[in-house]
């Protein structure tokens, strides 16, 4: 199962703030992933949430197809609350409000996978 890495560019000595917005998350209202025909395009399996300085990081692991995936979340309201609630600790405005502007974003922040290995994709593994 592939993951996904992105980045945020937060003010520094906000980690209690930038916390409490990520432990109030609002679950997006289903995992799965449907393409612009409604067709299924892919699952979100997990998401976590990595802080220090002034780099916020979201990992999501999913199944599919990733431009889905993102535009998927783009419409989640619990996803829309958390990049509004971000704004004032932003170094580096994103422009989340729409769901181009959010995908657009989301490629400009996506990190370079370097490895993925998990148990799981070993011969098997159930």
């Amino acid at each position: 199962m592939p993951f996904a890495a992105i980045t945020y560019d937060i003010k520094p000595g906000y980690e209690k703030e930038l916390a409490e917005i990520f432990g109030d998350f609002k679950r997006v209202r289903s995992s799965s992933v449907r393409d612009e025909r409604g067709g299924s395009a892919g699952t979100i399996l997990a998401t976590a949430v990595f802080l220090r300085g002034d780099t916020l990081v979201r990992v999501i692991e999913y199944t599919g197809d990733l431009e889905a995936v993102a535009r998927h979340m783009a419409t989640q309201p619990g996803v829309r609350e958390v990049e509004a609630k971000l704004k004032p600790y932003l170094t580096r405005p994103r422009e989340t409000d729409t769901v181009e502007g959010f995908v657009a974003t989301f490629r400009r922040s996506l990190l370079n996978t370097v490895a993925q290995i998990s148990v799981r994709d070993l011969p098997g593994a159930a």
